[in-house]
Order: structure tokens, then sequence, then C-alpha cells
């Protein structure tokens, strides 16, 4: 039995984008400054109708590259957050429990069951009136464009990747009670990964690949001009400056270029103008979260070796 969600059916979706350089200049225009590769590869995944993994270290803007595609389309996005344990009540589906219960109860007068066998029951508590659509799902089935975000898919057992596996494979969902429910879209969908583990051959089949780094000192102080407006081109500077060099340290935590937006928004609130070794110290928990990272970075800053007191 196969159950059809609207007429369309999947792949209907139209193409978004006519080239590469106009993903640049929409992407631009929402704050995020991407690389032509990676214009390129959403471009690719456009005319295909292929999802993006897209993997590289925490902080380096993977997550925000989806956010940024559905704001400057204005797509719907729907986010799935990954961890160990989740299951298909999360990712794809599950039944309204108490409103099944409030429908056998109500076919039940007086605790006399209605003629009918218990079958007849079952076929009317297993509808799609009861169903409770969970991110996979309800991104499929929308009736409008979606952007579909699948973060840190790293941190998914190996289980869990075969229920992505079917919906990336035909954008449709096997359900014991209702059968192969089909999706009206393809949504555009990226994966995130920090490369905690390997990921399933599979899967990677599934999707392009997009792998991004940090930005070059340059671009980011261009991210920081435009995202943090009133900062000066020489604050902005000393600032992607420091924080590449903090980069470069054995830390266990490097700086995320949000975290780059936090420390320059919190310069420019405090009224800096320009950076010292005094400023720098007093104010390096915005950029790291460990003890050891901190105690580490200042102990270069107190020897010189970070570019606001060279």
């Amino acid at each position: 039995m196969t159950t059809e969600i609207g007429t369309a059916g999947p792949g209907a979706r139209p193409r978004w984008f006519d080239s590469a350089g106009q993903i640049e200049g929409l992407l631009r225009g929402v704050g995020y400054l991407a690389s032509e590769h990676a214009c390129g590869v959403v471009h690719l995944a456009d005319q295909l109708g292929k999802p993006i993994l897209v993997e590289g270290l925490a902080g380096t803007g993977k997550t925000e590259l989806a956010k940024s595609t559905a704001v400057m389309t204005g797509a719907r996005l729907i986010r799935l957050q990954c961890y160990e344990g989740l299951d298909e009540g999360k990712a794809l589906y599950e039944w309204n429990y108490s409103k099944q219960l409030l429908r056998i109860l109500a076919d039940n007068v007086g605790m006399v069951r209605r003629a009918g066998s218990w079958a007849d029951l079952e076929a009317g508590i297993f509808t799609e009136d009861f169903l409770l659509p969970r991110p996979l799902l309800d991104a499929i089935r929308s009736p409008e464009p979606v952007v579909l975000l699948i973060d840190e898919v790293d941190r998914l057992d190996i289980e869990a990747e075969a229920l992505l596996l079917e919906v990336l494979s035909d954008y449709q969902v096997s359900i014991p009670e209702l059968g192969t429910v089909s999706g009206r879209q393809i949504p555009m969908v990226f994966l995130t990964s920090n490369s905690s583990r390997d990921l399933s051959e599979a899967l990677r089949r599934r999707c392009l690949y997009l792998h991004l780094d940090y930005p070059s000192v340059e671009r980011e102080r261009e991210i920081v001009r435009t995202r943090v407006p009133g900062i000066s081109e020489h604050l902005a500077e000393q600032i992607t400056a420091i924080v590449g060099s903090l980069r470069q340290l054995d830390i266990r935590q490097r700086p995320s270029v949000a975290q780059t937006l936090e420390w320059a928004r919190t310069l420019l609130s405090l009224g800096a103008e320009t950076m010292d070794a005094e400023l720098v110290a007093d104010s390096l928990r915005v950029l790291l979260s460990y003890q050891s990272d901190i105690e580490l970075a200042s102990a270069r800053l107190a020897a010189g070796q970070l570019p606001c007191a060279t």
C-alpha cells in the first residue's frame, strides 16, 4: 500500500538558482560571505536535487550556511538536531497516542465494545489524523519550499543513519500501519558533520561533499565588517588577527566565527577603538570556553606573542 501525499510527487521542486554567482550575491545579502567553491556546490546540489554533506571543524559556518540559504530563498527551515540515541519517533514520525486513546474510548460506551472487529478499530486509529510528523517527514510533506538541516549527523549511531538513507534515497517513508508515505517535494538538504566519526559510504554516496574550514583573516575581517555595523576597519583587523593567532595554538576549542562576531560586538559596546594586551586579557572568556585555553592564551599574551602586543 502506498499513501501519496499531494499530487506533484518528489522531484517537483523548481530550481532556485541560476548560477553560483547569484548564490554568492544572495548569501552576501543576508550577511553570509561564502567562498566561490561553496556557492558552486550549493548550485550543483540545487540543479541535481541532491543533499549536501558539509564537514569541517566546529564553528566554521556549516549550520549557518543552511540557515542563510533558507533566509535568502524565503524557504521554511526545518532542523533535525542529531544526538546519540535519536530514533524514528523523534526523526520521522510517531503516533498521537493520547488522541488514539480518546478515539478508542469514544468507540466504547459503558465499557461495552460497539459492533465491529478489532481490525476495524485498528484501521480507524492508524490513519493520518493520528500521525505526528517529525522533521524528516515534515520536510518532504510540506507544501511550501523547505531547507532541511540535519545538524551534526556524525553524532548518530549506525542504526539511525538507516532512517536517513530511506528518506534521502527516495524521499518517502515506510510506516508499517500506513504503508509507504510519499512526499510532495525534494527539499534542499544540508547535513553537517564535525567529523567526530566516519559516516557510512552509503550516506556519503547520496550527497555532494563540501568541506568548510575557518575563513582566512582577510575574509573573516570582511565578515566582521558586514555583520557588526559601526565597527572600524582598524578594530576589525585587530580582532581577526588575534582570533587567527588563537586558532594556531594547541587549545581544546578554537574560537568559532560566531564567537569572533560576539567578541566584536562586545568590544564595540564597550566603546573600544583599538586593542591592547589588557583589553584582550579581560575579554578572553568571550572567545575561549576552557580554563586551560585561557591560561595558555594569557601566557602567550604576556610573552608578547599575540598581534596586539607586537
